[in-house]
This record gives structure tokens, sequence and C-alpha cells, in this order.
């Protein structure tokens, strides 16, 4: 199962600062989805899976906003 966070409408550092929080919490080995609309989160995720060990399992552009899959390494 993959968890969701809707961070739409949020700008940088917003986004990844959830991700993050969910991550921490979370199992590894665990999946989450980020959506944000914030084109800087486009640099930024992939920069945070790097420092944190985490692997950026996918990026998909939607109609409005990009859905990043990470899962916790």
């Amino acid at each position: 199962m993959t968890e969701e966070i809707d961070a739409r409408g949020l700008r940088c550092p917003l986004p990844v600062l959830r991700l993050r929080k969910r991550l921490a919490e979370a199992a590894p080995g665990a999946r989450v989805a980020l959506l944000a609309d914030d084109p800087v989160a486009a640099i930024d995720v992939p920069h945070f899976c790097a420092e944190a060990g985490h692997t950026l399992e996918a990026t998909k552009a939607q109609d409005d906003h990009t859905r990043f899959t990470v899962r916790k390494g």
C-alpha cells in the first residue's frame, strides 16, 4: 500500500518537509507518494532522497501536479 501526501498548493520547502516527516514515521521499505504542484519539488525531492538514502521510484507528471513515489531506505 502506498500512503499519499497531498502537498498541492504548498511552496518550497513545505512539500519535502512533509515527505521527510512521513518517512521518518514509516517502516523501512514503506512507499509514500507525494503530490506537489511546486515546480521546485522536481529538484528538491530527488535531492532529498539522495541525501537521506531513500529511493525515488517514480516521477509522473499529472495535469496540474507531479506525483513522486518514494520508498524509504
